[in-house]
């Protein structure tokens, strides 16, 4: 038998499970658009390349931003109440 006096008690929030790990087509766009800006901001600091570095933070930005109207359209995670956006299933 255990002694369960000295237990830590731990206060967790409600599980909630998730619905698909962030495998939707704006998750993808944004985050691929997000690596590909950083790349080209890195090879512009490498290379003392100023402009570069800020062409990189622009392609971060502009992929935020179009990741963001592709969630608005329902290509993202669905919100409550609503249900995401499905491609049709190709037989």
């Amino acid at each position: 038998m255990t002694d369960n006096r000295n237990a830590e008690v731990a206060y967790l929030p409600p599980a909630v499970p998730p619905t698909n790990h962030g495998h939707t087509v704006a998750a993808w766009f944004t985050m691929i658009g997000i690596m590909v800006g950083a790349i080209v901001a890195a090879v512009g600091v490498t290379i003392a390349a100023v402009w570069l570095f800020w062409v990189g933070m622009g392609i971060v930005v502009v992929a935020n931003v179009i990741g963001l109207v592709l969630r608005n359209m329902g290509y993202g995670q669905a919100r409550s109440g609503a249900a995401p956006r499905r491609e049709p299933a190709a037989h």
